[in-house]
């Protein structure tokens, strides 16, 4: 061959294939024009299709080796992420011990030498750090300050009163966030005091004005770091329930400022709320009372200092106790329901045997406010707006925690709202399929296996609780309206079959019976619910025979049937045993005749068929509706028979009208008496009274027309 390639062929053709001049076109001109024929090119293909396979493997070795690489760097990367975050904590913490150290001793040198501490606050820098400038700003100060801010904001100064313990501590300017869609909405200025933080927006027109916009108590915020992601970096989070507002800083120095001087003020503040309980809760001494010489009033004052002395003093200077209003926020927030639930039984339990004293009064208070804030939270968990999936497990977080918060009502009616919405919800998301039977399947076990569910978690959450279960009979018969509305509308509103109705009826029971395992019978309530529609049925498929009845009566010619083969005859004496006439053979005749009328045997196929499938949709109720409609069944039939055995006059024809007439009054009758007392459990006497006279209803003789 002109292009055989030896050994080396294929690290010269790898390599021409590489080079930075390679031309496509110019190398299959050149090949084409040097090859020998299309076996050449063929094995030339051949080894550039391995070269190319050869070199996809190395690719997707490299890349493979590539991404290891890649996902171990990422997780080192994390590791010294997470030691960053742990250090950069250490180190806070340690700046704030230095800082507390360093403002205690410098607090002690004062007391020790007050000429050296009004030096040192003369000389004070009004440029220090916060923790110095605290130390150091006089009280006229910190009022000149909180007036300078009133003046500066429009709308804070009846929101804000003046007071001699307020200050401000920090303020600056920063831009807020939408929390969801991370749009930006407004820059603001913040204005952070010893006891709460106010938010204004700036004037348009006014340079260092502001317009009040929010103001919110430290003891109901919390703080949280927003992690940089570019470009949204230098955010930190305001967590107010129900609400929380998202803000960025100039930079990462000034955001770091902000979330060190929200931290240290929300701490000072606790430390001043605990000193301050402290003092309160020492005992006061009281004045010595006036000399008096009434001699009654002495035995008066014993009598009220005794109960006094035995006043105990409630200890509320405990760390845990201090720090439960800003940990009730921090769970709500976190969504940590139980640990706030956890606390408030501990604070329950200490405060029980314990006099609701004036600080108590004032725990109780901001106590309070957090149980209703967390109530709030567990009713927004347990609404129908939020997702549906899950089940009904899905909600026992929230509706255990209600419970301990002793809001067993509430829980219960939220938790059977949630539920409804669920099951409406999986009813609507059923696709309409074209049969009805298998649409009625699906809805049953979806609607009955969402009922024995709720039921069974209805009884684990509230098992203590007797008096919501009359509430959940009270739902599942709402929710069995509903699912009764959805199953007629499609098995009795599109005028189905009477078969596939009772199908689907039976289908229906078959499934409510399945609530008997946990004590649940619903059956009579889809009886009361079920009972117009089945009448409607019933008598709408009785009208309908009776019709089919009538017509080919109008067509009789007493005539006897001819199947012409076998086949058709052993046929129709099944169809006959199965609707329970047994002695049919005696009506069949040589060959393939049967000594019975077309019209005659039509009319015991139809009425036994009724009959079976009206016995499927029996219930109580329906017991007259269906035995009104058997006998006007029979009428039509033994009607003509009676009428035309008086009318016909050919001896022959009368003697096999008085065949079928027979047939009907001795085999028929009794055959649908006898199954309709078993499907009942009861005879009818109507039925009775039918097979036991000789004629249904006298008719003038001479008339030759039909009185049915």
């Amino acid at each position: 061959m002109a292009l055989a390639l030896g050994e080396g062929g294929g690290s010269r053709l790898r390599r021409q294939l590489e080079s930075g001049g390679f031309a496509a076109c110019e190398y299959v001109k050149q090949l084409s024009q040097q090859s020998d024929g299309d076996r050449d090119l063929q094995e030339h293909r051949q080894r550039i299709q391995a070269l190319s396979e050869e070199t996809a493997q190395s690719l997707k070795r490299n890349v493979y080796q590539n991404y290891r690489q890649f996902i171990e760097t990422a997780r080192e990367i994390s590791y010294l992420e997470s030691e960053m975050y742990q250090l950069s904590h250490i180190l806070t913490e340690q700046k704030g011990i230095m800082e507390a150290v360093t403002q205690a001793l410098l607090l002690q040198a004062d007391r020790d030498d007050p000429a050296l501490g009004a030096r040192r606050a003369a000389t004070t820098d009004p440029f220090l750090p916060l923790s110095a400038k605290e130390a150091a700003a006089s009280e006229e100060g910190r009022h000149r300050t909180l007036t300078t801010l009133l003046e500066k904001v429009e709308g804070c100064r009846d929101l804000l009163p003046e007071s001699p313990g307020k200050y401000l501590v920090y303020n600056g300017d920063l831009v807020e966030y939408d929390a969801d869609h991370m749009a930006q909405i407004q820059r603001v200025h913040a204005f952070l005091m010893n006891d709460c933080l106010l938010v204004a927006t700036a004037l348009p027109n006014r340079r260092g004005a502001y317009r009040y916009d929010a103001l919110y108590p430290l003891d109901g915020l919390a703080v949280v770091n927003v992690k940089d992601n570019p470009p949204m970096k230098d955010m930190f989070k305001l967590l107010m329930f129900p609400e929380s507002r998202i803000f960025q800083a100039e930079n990462a120095k000034i955001k770091k400022e902000w979330l060190e001087v929200l931290e240290e003020t929300k701490r000072n503040r606790v430390l001043s709320e605990k000193r301050r309980l402290e003092q309160e809760a020492l005992p006061r001494p009281t004045p010595a009372p006036p000399e008096s010489t009434n001699p009654f009033e002495e035995d008066e004052n014993e009598e009220e200092e005794e109960p006094s002395a035995e006043e105990e003093v409630v200890d509320l200077s405990l760390e845990w106790i201090q720090e439960l209003p800003e940990d009730l926020d921090v769970c709500i927030a976190q969504r940590d329901f139980e640990g706030a639930v956890d606390l408030l039984d501990k604070l329950n339990e200490y405060l029980a045997d314990k006099p609701m004293s004036q600080p108590v009064k004032e725990l109780r208070a901001k106590v309070d406010e957090r149980v209703r804030q967390l109530t709030d939270v567990l009713v927004f968990e347990l609404s129908p707006d939020r997702s549906l999936r899950g089940g009904p497990r899905a909600t026992r977080r929230a509706v255990s925690q209600l419970i301990r918060l002793g809001q067993s009502t509430k829980a219960c009616e939220l938790f059977l709202k949630n539920r409804a919405a669920a099951v409406q919800t999986a009813i609507r998301q059923l696709r309409i399929e074209g049969a009805t039977l298998l649409y009625i399947h699906k809805l049953c076990h979806v609607f009955f296996t969402s009922l024995l569910e709720t039921a069974r978690e209805f009884e684990t959450d509230f098992a203590g609780n007797n008096g919501c279960y009359s509430a959940f009979v009270v739902w599942a018969r709402s929710s069995m309206r509903m699912f009764v509305d959805a199953f007629s509308k499609q098995v009795f509103d599109s005028k189905e079959s009477l078969s596939t109705a009772a199908e689907c009826v039976k289908v229906a029971k078959d499934h409510c019976k399945q609530l008997s395992e946990i004590g649940l019978d619903l059956t009579f309530i889809i009886h009361a619910l079920l009972v117009k529609d089945i009448k409607g049925a019933l008598q709408s498929y009785k009208d309908i025979i009776i019709e089919a009845t009538k017509h080919r009566n109008s067509e009789e010619m007493w005539r006897k049937m001819n199947l012409m083969t076998p086949e058709a005859l052993g046929k129709l004496k099944e169809e006959m045993r199965s609707c329970g006439v047994g002695n049919f053979d005696q009506y069949t005749g040589d060959d393939c005749w049967v000594n019975l009328s077309y019209t005659v045997v039509a009319f015991t196929k139809q009425t036994m068929a009724f009959l079976e499938e009206a016995l499927k949709l029996y219930f109580p109720e329906l017991h007259m509706v269906l035995l009104e409609s058997l006998v006007e069944i029979i009428l039509v039939a033994v009607q003509h028979v009676d009428y035309s055995l008086r009318c016909e006059q050919d001896p022959e024809k009368k003697a096999f009208i008085r065949q079928n007439a027979s047939f009907l009054y001795e085999t028929v009758l009794p055959v649908v008496e006898k199954r309709f007392e078993e499907g009942v459990g009861k005879p009818a006497k109507q039925l009775q009274d039918l097979r036991n006279a000789s004629r249904l209803m006298r008719v003038n003789p001479e008339s030759t027309t039909s009185v049915v």
